[in-house]
């Protein structure tokens, strides 16, 4: 199950640049992530707001 990125996104893309097999993609209206997401934590980590959860 990939991490889940929440409502707070501010769509800064640090995540996606931080994400080491590419699962993270800009949606309609914040950042989404795919069922490709290895659960690395990189991406929580790096996030701003702390949008990021583990699953």
């Amino acid at each position: 199950m990939a991490y889940n990125i929440s409502e707070e996104c501010i769509s800064c893309g640090s995540c996606a640049a931080t994400c080491p097999v590419g699962a993270i993609s800009e949606g309609d209206t914040q950042y989404v992530i795919s069922e490709e997401c290895v659960e690395c934590g990189a991406c929580a980590a790096v996030c701003p707001v702390g949008a990021i959860s583990a699953p």
